[in-house]
């Protein structure tokens, strides 16, 4: 797919078009989280995560269900995405504690940057490939529209807890999303104005403690794979693997 101009890919409206640009983005991003340290690769993981939750968010909600309707091993191959996506999820809330030996930090991104990678080369040689032989480019279209919608009012921090699958993580998109935003201005602002992090830190570590309590609302947690399942009495994803 990565060879395919966007003519064939559908046009501009097409979620494969869509979907290409934002890998494309994602890899200048991951290039810039590789040569940045400290307060410079914080900003670099803002962008990162407001650019790759949302964006396998909408999938979540709107392409892999189509997979697993159209295509014979779509669940399969949507399952192995969704542990990637979990596994990203994990990661990206371990780089946010404040606890982190020097050793860890470059641990976590290098196993970050990886499973970025291994995602994007799934959806690119596998999933989306399937969905361009079994739809229509007007149907490829009017999912790029879906997608696109969901896209741009979805969560942009990681939610181990919620579902992966409809119907829980639709359930849990709007409230989210109100407080992953709040929590992103909070960080811009300490990024903006060192003096103002201590009360910007402060707010967003709040914030983070609402989410927690929406994220295991049980409605929340309906239609997840026992694959990617996080229990409930684990406040804490687990370590992921090296």
């Amino acid at each position: 797919m990565a060879h395919q101009s966007h003519a064939a890919l559908g046009g501009p409206l097409s979620v494969l078009v869509r979907q290409k640009r934002d890998h494309v983005r994602l890899d200048r991003l991951i290039g810039q989280l590789k040569t940045t340290t400290g307060r410079e690769q914080d900003r670099v993981l803002l962008q990162l995560r407001r650019l790759v939750f949302p964006h396998a968010f909408a999938e979540e909600s709107v392409l892999w269900p189509v997979m697993r309707r159209v295509v014979p091993d779509g669940e399969a191959l949507t399952r192995q995405v969704e542990q990637e996506h979990q596994e990203v999820n994990e990661l990206v809330l371990r780089l946010d504690e404040e606890q982190l030996t020097p050793s860890e930090r470059p641990r976590l991104v290098n196993r970050l940057i990886k499973v970025l990678r291994e995602d994007v080369r799934d959806e690119e040689d596998s999933l989306l490939p399937e969905l361009q032989r079994e739809l229509t480019v007007s149907e490829l279209r009017r999912l790029g529209v879906a997608w696109e919608v969901v896209r741009r009012t979805a969560p942009t921090r990681p939610h181990p807890v919620v579902s992966r699958r409809p119907p829980g993580n639709v359930l849990a998109a709007l409230p989210l999303s109100v407080l992953d935003n709040a929590r992103d201005l909070c960080e811009v602002a300490a990024l903006r104005a060192p003096r103002a992090a201590g009360p910007m830190h402060l707010t967003g570590r709040a914030l983070g403690r609402a989410a927690t309590r929406v994220e295991r609302i049980g409605l929340m947690r309906r239609g997840e794979n026992p694959t990617t399942h996080v229990a409930e009495s684990d406040p804490a994803p687990s370590k992921p693997s090296t």
